[in-house]
């Protein structure tokens, strides 16, 4: 054990004080956090700017540019008519409500009002302003057609229409779906940092057999298997080290909610390291030097990211894809962590960690069964 701890504080020293790996172990997870912020941290809530021209100036047309008012994600302004066209030219406003002269006379007569809604943006723009404004009027023509034609009656009601003591009162749920993808696509990314951190440890190996320090290693007391096991303990750490500074960094300081407990997320991100360690072994063991190990990384690691949807929503592949992914351990981390997101227990995605689990044990047992039976451990070619 005191071995094996050597090599462990030995292999630490080494990395931490080469700036390089500090930048590639601990820096370079946390470039997913500004990948993830600039692509989903920008799409706040959205105001419609509108102008609203009153050629009426009754009470009833008042009362309605108060209800455009007060509609929520609009912010009004009121115009002069000689001014809606230079407004909408500049941009200055994405659209003007012009309600026009005998506006409340319509309405009191039960007849179809005159307003004009002008706007070079088109229907993305107008509809939202028009579902609401034709309810309202809507509600005005029933008043209208109730009084029958009375002026008087039709006052008694606007009145008790305004004044009801019925109320209907809203609340606005907070959107959690941005932070829960910039969550996801933050951890894609680190995903794809840890499996290459754990392929570059692991790739150690090789260099040092290449320059001949393992060599050197073994003529003291320590053979093969206590050299392997202190790798593993050695890429754990660091793997630990990446996934509680990028979740702390992405919590709090960048205040991006990741939908699930903070333990609980590294807890089941250090299922993936388990298995990110035994991929980079069957990299090492199946590897005749380090440009090979190399090789093999990328071309393992790289494309499984991709198709396991590590950078972008794994829906928009194409179902042959998807079908593959299902297939990789990146997909079924991701899966986990978005299922907690959604309030599912842990205990409830306990398939989820026992595959992830097995992928990690398959991956450790043909690791071990190559270096037995090509003597990778002992011997460099």
């Amino acid at each position: 054990m005191k071995e094996i701890m050597w090599l462990v504080s030995n292999s630490l020293r080494s990395i931490f004080l080469n700036k390089r790996r500090i930048f590639a172990y601990v820096l370079v997870p946390l470039l997913g956090i500004f990948i993830a912020f600039m692509a989903y941290g920008n799409t706040g809530p959205t105001y419609l700017n509108a102008g609203i021209v009153d050629l009426d100036q009754t009470t009833i047309s008042k009362n309605t540019s108060r209800f455009i008012s007060d509609l929520n994600n609009v912010k009004t302004s009121k115009l002069a008519e000689s001014e809606v066209k230079n407004k909408i030219a500049s941009g200055a406003l994405d659209c003007a409500i012009i309600l026009e002269p005998g506006f409340s006379e319509a309405i009191m007569n039960g007849e179809e009002p005159e307003v004009q809604i002008v706007s070079i943006k088109g229907a993305q723009v107008t509809t939202y302003i028009k579902a609401y404004l034709n309810n309202y009027i809507g509600n005005l023509s029933s008043l209208s057609s109730a009084a029958n034609g009375d002026v008087t009656v039709f006052n008694t009601l606007y009145q008790n229409y305004h004044n009801s003591e019925f109320k209907v009162s809203t609340h606005s749920l907070k959107d959690t779906s941005n932070n829960n993808d910039m969550t996801i696509q933050t951890i894609g990314f680190l995903l794809m940092v840890m499996l290459n951190s754990a392929g570059g440890l692991s790739e150690l190996i090789l260099k040092e057999k290449e320059n001949r320090t393992y060599f050197r290693i073994m003529s003291a007391p320590i053979d093969g298997k206590k050299y392997v096991l202190s790798n593993v303990i050695v890429n754990m750490i660091i793997m630990t080290i990446q996934v509680v500074v990028t979740l702390t960094v992405m919590t709090k300081i960048f205040g991006i909610s990741a939908g699930v407990p903070y333990l609980e997320l590294i807890g089941v991100m250090m299922f993936f390291s388990l298995v990110s360690v035994g991929l980079s072994l069957v990299i090492t063991a199946f590897a005749t030097n380090s440009n090979s190990a190399g090789a093999l990384q990328n071309l393992i690691m790289t494309p499984t990211c991709l198709l396991a949807g590590c950078f972008w929503p794994v829906e928009i592949m194409p179902k042959a894809a998807q079908k593959i992914a299902d297939f990789l351990p990146q997909r079924w981390l991701l899966d986990t962590i978005s299922d907690l997101q959604k309030g599912h227990t842990l205990s409830s995605l306990s398939l989820n960690l026992v595959t992830l689990l097995a992928f990690a044990l398959v991956f450790f047992m043909i690791a071990i069964y190559k270096f037995s039976r090509n003597n990778n451990v002992r011997s460099f070619i």
